[in-house]
């Protein structure tokens, strides 16, 4: 099984209404869709650029205020998704449930469905600046591409949940990300390579580039996609498929084979997956 994905350097700025947010995010899509892509991912946190919209004096929304446009956000997206013949996974979002903020990304699928995987392991930051809660359940999602899973940012980052991933069957992981400076975009590049060496997978990556200056923890962005594979013979040296220009305002699209990740797992050079000393620790499968 092949099929082709496509991961958005999204450019954050400031705007004035949430259809120049829909107007930027149609023309993220469109562009993937001429290079005929099958999943299209956008960074974690790109909502936030509608906080920069304001309110009736001009200031900045607070993050509570984020989910006020989520039936707006999945009508979008939904529309696009099925406009377009694609999987959109939408970033993440801000929900609100039970009271509660979710750091949620969804994944739209091109028949209207729509899916969401709360973020599972929260930063700091999110805890004590914005009073975001951690998801309790991971999923994984059946498509009729593959099995895939949604891990953002920071969970890419703890080797169970995505040895949990894989042992449910997930051959791809996309992970949403949002970073500030190189200390936490090259934390969650490495590990992100670390994890599909690992488990023989696929983790397409990609985070928000630009700056909303009047948006508290948005004013600084650095990013750049990537299209991270095992390290064996059948792909790239460096495990890498694609991968942006940093901070540039772009798109990167690559082809990704299920076969090969099977045959890794099978005859591969190191089989990881296989050798793993379950009789020493957890068989998470």
């Amino acid at each position: 099984m092949k099929f082709r994905v496509s991961a958005v350097q999204y450019h954050l700025h400031t705007i004035a209404s949430f259809d120049e947010f829909a107007a930027q995010a149609t023309h993220y899509v469109r562009t993937a869709q001429e290079f005929d892509v099958d999943f299209i991912l956008f960074p974690e946190f790109f909502t936030t650029q509608l906080l920069s919209i304001g309110d009736e004096n001009g200031v900045a929304l607070g993050i509570e205020r984020l989910p006020e446009f989520t039936d707006a956000y999945i009508k979008l997206f939904r529309g696009l998704a099925k406009e377009t013949n694609t999987h959109i996974i939408g970033g993440t979002h801000v929900i609100e449930k039970g009271g509660k903020l979710y750091n949620t990304a969804h994944l739209f699928y091109p028949d209207g469905r729509v899916a969401a995987q709360p973020k599972l392991h929260i930063t700091p930051t999110e805890v004590t600046e914005w009073n975001m809660s951690a998801g309790d359940e991971l999923n994984v999602f059946e498509t009729d591409k593959g099995t895939i899973a949604l891990l953002t940012c920071y969970d890419i980052e703890f080797p169970e949940i995505v040895r949990m991933a894989k042992a449910r069957g997930a051959d791809v992981i996309f992970c949403p990300s949002c970073t500030d400076d190189r200390h936490g975009f090259h934390r969650v590049r490495y590990t992100s390579h670390a994890r599909a060496v690992e488990n023989q997978v696929y983790v397409v990556t990609t985070g928000t580039i630009g700056s909303l200056p009047t948006v508290d923890f948005m004013r600084g962005n650095f990013g750049q996609a990537a299209v991270i594979t095992p390290n064996d013979v059948p792909f790239p040296p460096r495990g890498i498929l694609a991968e942006g220009e940093i901070n540039d305002d772009m798109i990167i699209t690559a082809d990704l084979d299920l076969e090969l990740l099977y045959k890794v797992r099978e005859k591969g050079s190191v089989t990881t997956w296989r050798d793993r000393r379950t009789d020493l620790y957890t068989d998470w499968s």
